[in-house]
């Protein structure tokens, strides 16, 4: 009979330990900071697939618009030579803890933003091609888009914020150090101006005055008083 105490004791004091020990573990951050890695991990992906989406939009955004505005082709050259940094520049979400490869990928797409944001402004010149139903379709998907940009950029920060907060907090921070390793991961900030704000992509403004032919009754007129 005491034999079968002292055994059954000694069971009940293992679990114990053990109980107290995964208590300790899951105090330390066990769980909460692989959960919070993986969330932000999962963020990031979204980010990066709403900036391929955009990427992908350019080549007809921009077959669209030469061929109503041949003149602004400096325009369209740098938008497509963004379009190609933008898309050659990625890192993988095990990368998102190395500030020089975000920073490297937050600039691309900053100029990436830049370049359609001129190429936009300068449709307002063309009456026609802001009519135009193809122009029209691209415009609405872009719009959606950014949209989504935007969206999905929130939502890595603020995963990030809550990871970087998990694994600098008593008694996370001691999991993070001894078991993990664990590094705070960048958010994702603007690097050049205006990368955190999403091109204009609304044409319902007015349309740019149309130029008089040379030859009109108009020129004619003002010529004929020119000469009296």
């Amino acid at each position: 009979m005491h034999k079968m105490s002292a055994s059954i004791f000694s069971r009940l004091t293992k679990f114990a330990i053990v109980a107290v020990a995964a208590a300790g573990l899951a105090g330390c951050g066990v769980n909460s900071i692989p959960t919070a890695e993986e969330q932000a991990k999962a963020k990031w992906a979204d980010v990066q697939n709403q900036y391929q989406r955009r990427a992908d939009l350019v080549p007809n955004l921009v077959a669209t618009v030469k061929g109503y505005a041949k003149q602004e082709q400096d325009t369209l050259v740098k938008v497509t030579e963004a379009r190609a940094k933008a898309t050659s520049v990625q890192i993988s979400a095990d990368d998102v803890s190395d500030p020089a490869k975000m920073a490297a990928y937050q600039q691309a797409q900053g100029q990436l933003s830049q370049g359609l944001g001129r190429l936009l402004a300068s449709v307002e010149a063309y009456p026609d091609l802001k009519s135009n139903q193809n122009f029209l379709a691209l415009q609405s998907q872009l719009e959606g888009t950014e949209n989504r940009i935007a969206v999905a950029r929130r939502d890595y920060n603020e995963s990030v914020r809550e990871y970087n907060t998990t694994i600098r907090t008593f008694p996370a921070v001691i999991g993070a150090k001894i078991i993990y390793g664990a590094k705070p991961m960048v958010p994702f900030e603007a690097t050049t101006p205006g990368a955190d704000t999403a091109p204009a992509v609304n044409f319902d403004g007015p349309a740019a005055p149309a130029v008089a032919p040379a030859n009109d009754n108009a020129g004619v007129a003002a010529s004929k008083a020119a000469g009296q």
